[in-house]
């Protein structure tokens, strides 16, 4: 790769040699009236020559590309420069023209510096030193994070506020400078010449990386409101420096592809969101979107099934069209019914990048939920995550479907018991890749919580894994979520016809078995046909052969030998408006907790939270006489249908 101060001596001879033509007749080279292509050439070997005040850049190399829009349409943090790792000691000298809106009224519309740790902007590890931007707003956010000390700063213009007139001096090539070579100190300087804004720190920034044994610090630009064209780097980026020259495509990867879509959705529709990385010539890449590709469906989205999507990118790094464009594959299904999904269908979302929301755990309850696991398959932890932490989210535990985890709750925590891992873990793997999960968080009421995960692969075989006795937790404070790590999860149990058509008894969940002295709590969205009010869920209780001891719908009615003629038995007593509160009940979240008392009885609870926003409740408390040791319970339904989450 070429080197700028060489080609901006390459270009000076040249202009020596046209210095010599004024001694001919006709020489202009200095005059008015000068022929437009030597003033143009004049231009360009300015403005390709890299100075900073009169001083060429030493080891500046190519780095030609541009980010953000030129239309100066681009948000904040919308896109983001290459990232430039500067190592301990070392100097980051990097050139670009900065393109400001003529008509910004903003001071921010320019660009800001980030300043971060060793890993990958939204990975697990990364942490940001701050940032810096161009403007100086004392009285604003020109500067910002943990680790940047605002008083450090200095700027030949200063703003007062935000809406000053004077954003447009910052327009221009700027020379960006990052100086580690002092390990007394941490300095950053800007300029165009007009404007110089420096951060001048007393110390050396903190070392944030993981591993204490790497020292590096990365950055990157982002633009507001502008755009960037980057001129050059004395540090080469990661994924490479990039030449002026034009580039052809050599390969994409393909980004966000769902993997299911709803029939009957266009196709511009279903891949709306996608984006690829093209890869060019000389291991150059950029990112694109799903505007800049070409979409094809084989054999065609209108039937269910698993289709093949055909992505066509044509343009060079330029964006020139290209003789040969690029082709990439992925496959989807087509499906008539969609469920509620945590984490990309693609598997992207990185660790703790997506949570469902904190569900409450009583003292002396087992909440129990299904779904349906997908797995990058990289790793034995890309599969679900459950997080145990109290109100304000303070974690208790995090414990993990592989047999690993850690938190106050759990780390030295000699009394916990693991069920030890799975005896193959490649197979395990293999199998987690739509497995059926259903997972059990019990608060056991004593300061301690157990979760056990059953977890029926692809294979055919049913995998186990059990974490008990976690302590540290507060019984009256405790809750759990579920993230997911290069995964997924889909809450796909579905109990009747979506339309609602399901008939009385024409569908039932499996069965739950509730032990002596136990609740099991369980939640779903309840779709009714709002025909009657018997027209939603309705729970079972049955023992292990469904022999049943009672039946109670969400209406303060039910029936059974442990049920009818029992003097005992407490109703909540109904609802006081009916008919609002039928309405209500269609995609009505609801909770259902059964309780085990242990002396042969049995209590059902039902907490509704209709679409009204109002919470409707029905108890059935003393069913009795129940086999405390055959104690089992599930869902059916009658003109409704139940999907759980």
């Amino acid at each position: 790769m070429k080197h700028l101060n060489k080609i901006a001596s390459i270009f000076g001879a040249a202009a020596f040699a046209l210095m010599a033509l004024t001694n001919c007749e006709g020489g202009e080279l200095y005059e008015m009236n000068a022929p437009g292509w030597i003033s143009e050439k004049v231009d360009s070997i300015n403005n390709a020559k890299p100075v900073v005040g009169e001083t060429e850049i030493e080891g500046l190399e190519e780095d030609v590309y541009t980010v953000g829009n030129t239309d100066y349409s681009t948000g904040w943090w919308a896109v983001f420069s290459k990232y430039y790792v500067i190592p301990d000691g070392e100097k980051w000298i990097a050139q670009f023209n900065l393109g400001i809106n003529p008509a910004a009224t903003n001071t921010y519309k320019n660009f800001a510096l980030i300043l971060c740790s060793d890993d990958d902007r939204g990975g697990a590890g990364y942490v940001e030193y701050g940032a810096i931007r161009f403007d100086n707003q004392p009285s604003g956010n020109s500067e910002w994070g943990d680790h940047i000390d605002r008083s450090c700063v200095e700027s030949t213009l200063t703003f007062a506020t935000d809406t000053d007139a004077g954003v447009d001096k910052l327009g221009g090539k700027v020379t960006l400078t990052v100086d580690r070579t002092d390990p007394s100190t941490f300095v950053v300087t800007m300029t165009n010449g007009t404007v110089t804004k420096t951060y001048k720190a007393p110390t050396a920034l903190a070392n944030l990386n993981a591993d204490a044994a790497n020292t590096n610090i990365r950055a990157f630009l982002v633009p507001e409101g502008s755009y960037i064209n980057f001129l050059g780097s004395t540090i080469e980026p990661i994924g490479g420096y990039t030449s002026a020259e034009d580039k052809l495509p050599v390969s994409m990867e393909l980004i966000g592809v769902p993997r299911k879509v709803l029939q009957g959705t266009e196709l511009a529709d279903a891949f709306k969101n996608i984006s690829a990385t093209i890869h060019f010539e000389t291991g150059v890449s950029k990112a694109v979107t799903a505007a800049e590709l070409t979409f094809e469906a084989i054999p065609d989205m209108a039937s269910l099934g698993t289709k093949t999507l055909v992505v066509v990118y044509n343009k060079t790094y330029k964006g020139e069209n290209c003789a040969q464009p690029i082709i990439a594959y992925a496959s989807f299904e087509v499906t008539d019914k969609m469920y509620t999904s945590l984490g990309a269908t693609d598997n992207s979302t990185a660790f703790w990048g997506a949570h469902t929301d904190n569900i409450k755990v009583g003292p002396g309850e087992t909440f129990v939920s299904t779904f349906t696991n997908y797995t990058s398959g990289v790793n034995n932890y890309n599969n679900f995550v459950v997080v145990l932490c109290a109100a304000d989210n303070s974690e208790y535990a995090v414990v993990r479907a592989d047999n690993f985890g850690w938190g106050a709750g759990y780390d030295g925590n000699a009394n916990l018991v693991t069920s030890g891992g799975q005896t193959d873990w490649a197979a395990w793997l293999a199998a987690m890749d739509g497995a059926k999960v259903t997972t059990y968080v019990t608060n056991n009421g004593d300061g301690t919580a157990d979760v056990k995960a059953v977890m029926i692969g692809n294979d055919g075989n049913t995998y186990y894994q059990d974490y008990l006795g976690i302590n540290t937790i507060n019984p009256d404070d405790f809750y759990f979520r579920f993230t997911v790590d290069g995964s997924h999860l889909e809450f796909d149990n579905v109990i009747g016809a979506e339309d609602n058509s399901t008939a009385f008894w024409g569908a039932h969940s499996e069965m739950i078995k509730v032990p002596a002295g136990a609740t099991y709590t369980t939640r779903f969205r309840n779709y009714t046909s709002g025909l009657n009010n018997y027209n939603n869920f309705v729970v079972v209780l049955t023992r292990a052969d469904n022999t049943e001891y009672a039946v109670v719908r969400s209406d303060n009615y039910g029936w059974g030998a442990s049920y009818d003629g029992n003097t005992n038995l407490v109703l909540s007593g109904g609802q006081t408006d009916w008919a609002a509160w039928l309405a209500a009940m269609d995609e009505a979240m609801v909770t259902v907790s059964v309780t085990n008392t242990g002396d042969g009885t049995a209590d059902v609870k039902a907490v509704m939270v209709g679409n009204d926003g109002n919470t409707y409740y029905q108890d059935y408390i003393g069913i009795t006489p129940i086999d405390a040791d055959d104690f089992y319970f599930r869902f059916t339904v009658d003109g409704s249908h139940l999907t759980f989450e």
